[in-house]
């Protein structure tokens, strides 16, 4: 299907089936600017949570792949074909993909809702625009990122430059995988670097789209790869490869932690790293709007499932209103239930697939066996549509011993933690492995400098949850990781600084 067959963006669920009838999916890896099948010709099984239902076969790729592609890559970037263009025609080309990633927004937005199960709604209003903007600002940046001169005497220059690194190889997580995926390829691409794109096994299908729209945008060939398959078998031979100059991953701690050990094995290739969260949602007695807060506090852990790395899973409220305040939250989820993803009306999809539903269904277990109450949700919901749902969750009588407040669930599970002091809270809220994100609601802005000042964490927000843009830097203390995606600052995980000293005769 393509963007010619179809005039306008359905507004009801009929409509979006009906599309979604008329795709016809790629699953095949793309290398060299061709699509193929793995090297080995073998496929694993793209299953809808939706439904349950066979979207597609996916190329299954491996050791062998890596190494075509990586092959691939390097040949481009020494061709100078990309590497050695200006940056103002990089940003062309870059803003003629962004332009045809909005133009096939449709399409896109009903791959991604119907591979990892996040409602339409959610993937036409947030996923399709934040991937093109992540892509059109970047491009637009790139001509406009200089060099230094450094203070010398009279008689000598020296010159600071930064130099595309080489070949990146991105591993992209299935939650939000368009937007993942943008914020590694936009700035590598456009500093000049060659890209393998290794998207998640659970949700592959936009990547692999991307691919031919990519290559429509006029990106040479070998520059832009995708590669689909397991991280046990493609994703470890990219991260060992002697011809990856680069690593950048957005995913668990645990692989995380594990990428770097593989980078450490074969070429000391760069490593960046966006790992997990267990955030911090800090809930004052004065905070300016305290109905507000409870919204922004219910969709900061049921939007997307849950399936957020900056979920505000631990929620933290002043003991004096906690009681007000969780009666707030429990109203604010009325508007999050489960519903069908092809529904423009639901706000919350299906999870991912069967083994993370598993993993959400045994953390409610863990939490009703700690001791903490469960006052909302806590159900598996709709199993006759064979799709995986449950339902939004909070658990009240929460600390942070108990490992629903300590472990990253990646699902609509909310800990309700009581605090008396703002040292408390910041106690509580840094009590933790992870430093991605923290909000924190007040009317006082000393509290509100104070706690945020102290909080150990990459982001933090104030009287609102996961504020930003691509202007902001986005990435974790701690245990959540390393490097940092969006803004300018993004550009340093894809160049290499390189001082140049001129003496004058």
């Amino acid at each position: 299907m393509n963007q010619s067959t179809y005039s306008t963006t359905p507004t009801d669920q009929a409509g979006w089936q009906a599309l979604a009838d008329q795709l016809t999916l790629e699953g095949r890896a793309y290398v060299d600017g061709a699509y193929q099948w793995a090297s080995n010709n073998e496929t694993f099984a793209c299953i809808s949570p939706v439904d349950g239902r066979e979207l597609a076969q996916i190329a299954s790729c491996d050791q062998a792949d890596a190494e075509l592609a990586v092959a691939a890559a390097r040949k481009a970037f020494e061709s100078g074909a990309w590497s050695h263009l200006a940056p103002t025609k990089r940003k062309a080309v870059l803003l003629r993909f962004a332009d045809l990633i909005d133009a096939h927004g449709d399409e896109l937005a009903l791959l991604e809702t119907l591979d990892m199960g996040k409602p339409i709604g959610h993937a036409r209003a947030v996923d399709v625009p934040a991937t093109v903007r992540a892509i059109r600002w970047t491009a637009e940046a790139i001509d406009k990122v200089y060099g230094e001169l450094a203070a010398t005497p009279h008689d000598q220059i020296g010159m600071i430059s930064r130099e595309p690194i080489g070949v990146v190889a991105a591993i992209v997580p299935w939650n939000f995988p368009m937007i993942m995926a943008s914020w590694k390829i936009a700035p590598a691409l456009a500093a000049g670097n060659s890209v393998i794109l290794k998207p998640s096994e659970k949700s592959p299908l936009t990547a692999i789209r991307l691919a031919a729209l990519a290559e429509e945008a006029g990106i040479p060939n070998g520059v832009f790869n995708v590669l689909p398959g397991y991280g046990h078998t493609v994703g470890k031979a990219l991260a060992l490869h002697m011809d990856v100059d680069c690593l950048v991953f957005t995913g668990s701690t645990n692989v995380a932690k594990q990428l770097m050990i593989y980078a450490g094995q074969s070429n000391m290739k760069r490593v960046w790293l966006e790992a997990g969260g267990k955030s911090p949602n800090i809930v004052f007695a004065d905070a300016p709007d305290l109905k507000k807060a409870a919204a922004e506090a219910a969709s900061a852990i049921a939007f997307n499932q849950g399936e957020v790395c900056t979920a505000g899973s631990r929620l933290l409220v002043e003991e004096s209103i906690r009681t007000e305040f969780l009666g707030l939250i429990r109203e604010a989820l009325t508007t999050w239930r489960p519903g069908h993803p092809l529904d423009p009306a639901t706000t919350c999809g299906a999870i991912v697939d069967q083994a993370q539903l598993d993993r959400i269904i045994e953390y409610i277990g863990i939490g009703k066996s700690e001791g903490a109450t469960l006052v909302e949700g806590g159900k598996r919901v709709m199993e006759e549509t064979g799709g995986l749902f449950v339902q939004p969750t909070v658990f009240d009588g929460v600390n942070n011993r108990m490992r629903i407040a300590s472990e990253e669930i990646f699902g609509p599970v909310l800990s309700v933690i009581g605090f008396n002091t703002a040292e408390e809270a910041i106690t509580i809220a840094n009590d933790s492995i992870y430093g991605l994100a923290a909000a924190v609601w007040t009317s006082n802005i000393n509290t509100a400098h104070k706690v945020a000042k102290a909080l150990k964490a990459g982001s933090v927000w104030i009287n609102h949850y996961d504020g930003g843009d691509m202007t902001a830097p986005f990435g974790g203390f701690k245990q959540s990781g390393n490097g940092r995606d969006k803004s300018l600052h993004a550009f340093d995980k894809y160049t290499e600084i390189k001082a140049t000293w001129l003496v004058i005769e």
